[in-house]
């Protein structure tokens, strides 16, 4: 059995491994942009390929071309996306080849911002006020009956790239013109004030069988804009937010469709009427380093695991592990310091540390879900100080 696995971006060491552990022929295709500097676990990969790209993008048809080569003197069983940039590549080659997995119009569901929220809607679920940037009459109508600020975000982008907080109708016709022709591919939504948090879910043949909440220090879109220090940490797991977020989860996902696979997926509590609202969701593990977080307090790991249903695909039992109930916290940030020395963060509760140029990132692992609290607010206050560095926000995917 054969697994083609695909990557614009590195990432998924584990998922890689996974599949070669289980005995399958692993085979990936990255960009040629990362070659000599991505470092692939090649001891689980058969065969890589290198497909060129502009600035790790893709040509669709140049990539359908690629795998149907390949696939004449090889049968491909699955294909996966292993980036959350992929994904909709992946389900248009799947079809086009006739391969089980995630087709195109649920892709489109896990990746596109305005078919996500179109779908959570329709299910009824709650949503921040939004609309397509497309109809300038219905626009127009929308800028004058939902109060503002609002948030200008690209479609298909990932986390807070290219987003911008618009403060008045004026601003926001100037940005509509510099987009020209582009300005389709966004939609505006109404600012709703509020917590950030995250759940991240192992699902199988439509049944959740891991989930984890989370909230964000600083939301991610100050992060980007403000040059603040990314934290996140697990919730307290019998608070009322954590299971009000977790059935929540579990809405979102049906209405979107998800049969197998793990999900991101992000959700703002409003700070002036308390009801949750859904954000956004992907189908794929959580970036920023969200995975070894979810690992060092469950034992799970996320990329493995995502493996392990995808191979299973429905056709054998999958289960996930039993996990720990530990709580956990991250931290990330840009540094001054090309390699911060990281000695003085000694405290015994650390059970991860980023080794990156110019950045810092800690993990701590607590049995209390309040000395994890207390580590990473000690810890923000510390960085802040001694070692923190923004960068503008992006408006393209970087490394």
């Amino acid at each position: 059995m054969t697994i083609l696995c695909m990557s614009s971006y590195e990432k998924g060491h584990d998922f890689l491994r996974e599949c070669k552990r289980q005995g399958w022929t692993v085979v990936l295709i990255t960009a040629e942009s990362i070659r000599d500097t991505a470092k692939w676990p090649m001891e689980a990969i058969d065969e890589i390929f290198y497909l060129p790209d502009d600035g790790q993008k893709w040509n669709p048809l140049h990539m359908r071309n690629a795998i149907s080569y390949l696939a004449r003197t090889r049968v491909f069983d699955r294909i996966v996306a292993l980036d959350d940039f992929d994904i909709e590549l992946a389900a248009m080659i799947r079809e086009f080849l006739r391969i089980p997995g995630m087709g195109e119009t649920t892709a489109h569901y896990f990746r596109d911002k305005l078919a996500m929220r179109m779908g959570a809607a329709e299910a009824g679920l709650n949503v921040p006020d939004f609309i397509h940037v497309l109809h300038h009459g219905k626009l127009a109508e929308f800028l004058a009956r939902v109060p503002g600020p609002w948030v200008l975000k690209p479609r298909s982008m990932a986390g807070a790239i290219g987003i911008k907080k618009i403060h008045s109708a004026d601003e926001f016709w100037g940005i509509v013109e510099s987009l020209g022709d582009e300005q389709s591919g966004y939609l505006l939504e109404r600012f709703v004030p509020g917590g950030i948090f995250h759940v991240d879910t192992i699902m199988y043949e439509r049944e959740v069988l891991f989930a984890i909440a989370s909230g964000y220090g600083t939301p991610p879109l100050e992060v980007a804009h403000g040059g603040g220090i990314f934290t996140t940490r697990i919730l307290e797991r019998d608070s009322e937010i954590a299971r009000g977020l977790l059935a929540e989860n579990r809405r979102v996902l049906d209405a979107l469709g998800l049969l197998r696979g793990v999900s991101h997926t992000e959700y703002i509590v409003g700070r002036d009427d308390g009801r949750i609202y859904f954000l956004e969701t992907s189908a794929r593990v959580g970036g920023a380093h969200i995975a070894e977080l979810v690992e060092a307090a469950t034992g799970i790991n996320l990329w493995a695991e995502w493996a392990k249903v995808e191979l299973a695909a429905g056709k054998t039992p999958y289960e996930a592990p039993a996990p720990r109930e530990d709580y956990g916290g991250l931290l990330v940030s840009l540094t001054r310091q090309e390699h911060p020395d990281t000695a003085s963060f000694a405290d015994p509760e650390i059970v991860w540390r980023m080794e990156k140029p110019h950045h810092i990132g800690l993990i701590v692992r607590s049995p209390i879900a309040a000395r994890v609290r207390e580590l990473l607010d000690d810890y923000a206050a510390r960085v802040a100080c001694d070692f923190h560095a923004s960068l503008p926000p992006q408006d393209k995917p970087g490394h």
